[in-house]
């Protein structure tokens, strides 16, 4: 019932939003990430054997209203983790506040469900509020944008149990719990380049760094210690190819505190392909 709850009155403020829609246009994404390791607010999602993974997703924003949904599927290339495999739905709205001012402030209020589609509902899908804060004006510096997240889960179905990420590893179907919040900490910055492409006008080196605190946030409901579980460091970059299309390569190091997310630092790389209509 919470679930519905929460969907229902996401969906109840994108229908109000859309009349009042600035454009009239329909805008988003198609993408296309592989990843050499999956790794989700710092559990390694496909175990010590580890595998790398692909990731498609589409997003939608309704007509410029900032209402907006997006589905991703996150899956292993190689077979042995089909009860790994996730389907995110997501129903979001974002925007900006005073944006003349020092505090400016953008942010993203999204539902997410986090859906095992090769397990019973009741054993592992999760669903999630989550809000992000970022205020692009604050330290008065350009391109430097502090940012803070807040993210609650909790069972699909309120009051169920879900596995844990060992059960569906293995595909042992004992229980665990999952409900708790995450507090994540974000600092970003974007050192203007000369472009690498001939047709592109502008470029970034972006510099990403952010530091969790997990108080009971786990894939699948895995067990997690209420501490600060790691903090992540990468590098990217954007290739505009022309036509919507870019091209984003990305590089990642984690450094892991808490060995009930995850007992080894981690580094991987990301590369996306994205169309933008």
């Amino acid at each position: 019932m919470k679930t519905i709850m929460c969907l229902g009155a996401v969906l109840a403020l994108a229908a109000c939003a859309t009349a009042a829609a600035p454009d009239g246009k329909l805008h988003g994404a198609v993408e296309f990430s592989y990843l050499t390791s999956y790794i989700w607010r710092g559990f390694d999602v496909y175990g010590p054997s580890g595998d790398s993974g692909i990731a498609p997703a589409v997003t939608l924003d309704l007509f410029g209203s900032g209402f907006g949904f997006r589905t991703q599927a996150n899956r292993a290339v190689h077979s042995g983790f089909e009860n790994t495999e996730r389907w995110d739905y997501t129903v979001f709205y974002r925007n900006m506040l005073w944006p003349d001012a020092r505090h400016a402030m953008a942010y993203h209020i999204g539902y997410v469900y986090y859906n095992y589609p090769d397990n019973s509902r009741t054993i592992a899908d999760l669903s999630e509020m989550q809000g992000a804060f970022s205020f692009p004006q604050l330290l008065g510096i350009k391109g430097l944008v502090p940012t803070y997240v807040l993210v609650k889960l909790w069972p699909a179905g309120s009051g169920e149990l879900v596995a844990s990420r060992v059960d569906l590893t293995r595909g042992i179907l004992s229980r665990g719990t999952a409900s708790g919040w995450a507090h994540i900490f974000m600092l970003d910055y974007g050192i203007p380049i000369t472009p690498l492409l001939p047709n592109q006008k502008e470029q970034a080196i972006r510099l990403h760094s952010e530091f969790v605190f997990n108080d009971g946030v786990g894939p699948a409901g895995q067990d997690v210690d209420h501490d600060w579980s790691n903090a992540v460091f990468g590098i990217l970059t954007d290739f505009e190819l022309g036509g919507g299309f870019s091209f984003t390569p990305a590089f990642y190091i984690q450094s892991s505190w808490d060995d009930s997310v995850n007992t080894e630092d981690e580094y991987w790389a990301v590369l996306t392909m994205q169309y933008r209509f």
